[in-house]
């Protein structure tokens, strides 16, 4: 590991891997916000009941108990970052780190079988409106949640052999963070309202 003396810095003393991944993620928030946004406007403007009558519900409660796995795997992620700074042994806290990255991978498997299924009942991206923004919406936090999971899998192998900084662990703790904390408005805004 990179002692704390000798990691890079930016200009405001923020460690340039988690200012990296601080200002990444501030672009993310916008452009989930667009899409979002994109998405109030069309649904307010509908005429008529949203869902459209002929579509499909949307898994509600198959997603509310993924949801909670997402969470759990921030959870078990931040204990991680906890081990750490008690100085834990680095096998707790790959161990944690996996297991967060685990969880991850379970919640983007479940809703690939979940849009698989709505897929069947006729929800698709020419649907109309609803499916559009469902799968432009989700699918665009799916693609973040792999490549998180895929960053996270890449620095816990790192923290094996010992080639990733304190701070690179962090800015990629940063980004799992921020899929985990969009998914529940996500989830709310698209799914139950």
């Amino acid at each position: 590991m990179v002692a704390s003396t000798d990691r890079q810095r930016g200009s405001l003393g923020i460690p340039s891997a988690v200012l990296g991944m601080v200002l990444f993620l501030a672009t993310e928030v916008m452009f989930f916000a667009g899409l979002v946004s994109a998405f109030l406007v069309v649904k307010a403007r509908w005429i008529g009941a949203w869902p459209p009558p002929g579509q499909p519900r949307l898994p509600v409660e198959v997603t509310a108990v993924n949801t909670v796995v997402l969470l759990a795997s921030g959870v078990i992620l931040w204990l991680a970052a906890h081990d750490r700074a008690g100085q834990q042994t680095l096998a707790a806290v790959r161990r944690r780190s996996l297991i967060a990255a685990l969880l991850g991978a379970t919640f983007v498997t479940v809703q690939g079988f979940e849009w698989t299924r709505l897929l069947a009942y006729g929800l698709t991206m020419r649907s109309g409106p609803y499916g559009s923004f469902f799968y432009l919406i989700v699918g665009t936090h799916a693609a973040h949640a792999v490549a998180a999971v895929v960053a996270l899998l890449w620095a816990v192998a790192r923290l094996g052999s010992q080639k990733i900084s304190a701070d690179g662990f962090r800015a990629v703790r940063l980004f799992w963070y921020f899929v985990v904390g969009v998914w529940p408005i996500l989830y709310v805004l698209v799914y139950l309202m």
